[in-house]
């Protein structure tokens, strides 16, 4: 396995090798053009210390942004922004170990706790993304690389402050959806919930339009928390056309999930996002997935069942067969999701 790091580093590179040249689809590279900014903005700070009436409109305007957008960015968070910025510094520090000390972690499972690699499955894929990644299982049992010095103990607390921040998320989302506060928390196990880092390194690219970064996918768990070095890349998909998210710094770009989409019964659905690369600057981001407990079976939660809707819009699954599902079938789209739809 080579890193892709290597490969953009070569002498000379001025084109993109063939396993990592992708076909551009025309009606695929449609970006949207309106401003992005439209994307809602969520104050936390609302949530946890604002007054009872600014929590309750807070927690409508966070079903609305669930509902039509499946993202928010969310700002006044409480996570330190140097705790923030020294994240970004500790994945640099561990992409730039050498390929003899990052194979240390090369993982060969989807449920092993520590695994680094380039694109997702080279096993599998015939053209390979323009990435190198770090994806380690932090809750319920803290497990992490022992390199670069001091890095394993700055994520201990990056991914407790972020879990908490994702906790009392999932809370308001419950509200939203007209169950109580802690339906979520209690129904998915999430003391025993799975909590994964993942690290997504992309470095320059002499082709970026016919390499891919990250393919449209939805993401596996309940909530997804994604920051990153400042470089733009990440594109979503609203009404049909891609759209550019530009952080706001200091901000988490939050996403809905697959689980929460199932356990929604379909009201608030996961959506598709990608990672596009460019020619000059590596671009470095960092997802915190939330999930239930790995052998928490997942169904719509039946008092949204009952409400207007006469049946289930999906048949229930562990939460560890979908990761395993969904590792021997690539990132492909939402379909995943598909194959449990009723």
């Amino acid at each position: 396995m080579t890193y892709i790091k290597k490969v953009a580093e070569l002498p000379g590179l001025t084109s993109v090798p063939s396993c990592y040249a992708f076909t551009p689809s025309p009606n695929d590279q449609a970006v949207s053009e309106d401003p992005e900014d439209s994307i809602p903005i969520i104050d936390f700070s609302l949530l946890t210390s604002g007054t009872p009436d600014q929590r309750s409109q807070l927690i409508q305007e966070l079903g609305q942004a669930c509902q039509d957008w499946g993202f928010f960015k969310l700002i006044n968070h409480g996570v330190p922004e140097s705790l923030m910025e020294a994240m970004i510094e500790g994945i640099r520090g561990f992409f730039n170990l050498t390929d003899k000390e990052k194979r240390e972690f090369e993982g060969k499972n989807v449920l092993d706790p520590i695994s680094c690699g380039t694109s997702v499955n080279t096993s599998m894929e015939k053209v390979f993304y323009w990435r190198d990644y770090l994806k380690v299982f932090v809750h319920p049992e803290f497990h992490f690389p022992n390199k670069p010095a001091g890095f394993s103990e700055l994520s201990s607390e990056y991914c407790e402050r972020t879990r908490g921040v994702a906790r009392e998320l999932l809370k308001a989302i419950s509200e939203s959806l007209e169950l109580e506060p802690f339906y979520i928390e209690k129904v998915m196990n999430l003391d025993k919930g799975l909590q994964m880092l993942y690290a997504n390194f992309y470095p320059p690219c002499p082709q970026p339009e016919l390499a891919m970064g990250l393919p449209p996918h939805s993401d596996h768990g309940l909530l997804s928390l994604v920051t990153h070095n400042g470089i733009g890349g990440f594109q979503l998909k609203h009404n049909g056309m891609w759209v550019n998210v530009n952080a706001i710094p200091n901000s988490f770009l939050v996403n809905i999930a697959d689980q929460l989409e199932i356990l929604s019964n379909g009201k608030y659905k996961s959506i598709l996002h990608r990672a596009v690369v460019n020619k000059k600057i590596t671009r470095i981001s960092l997802v915190m997935t939330n999930g239930p407990s790995l052998n928490k079976i997942v169904n719509p939660a039946p008092e949204l069942v009952k409400n207007g809707v006469d049946q289930p819009a999906y048949h229930g699954i562990t939460y560890k067969e979908y990761l395993q599902c969904r590792q021997s079938s690539g990132l492909d789209g939402k379909g995943n999701l598909d194959r449990i739809r009723i």
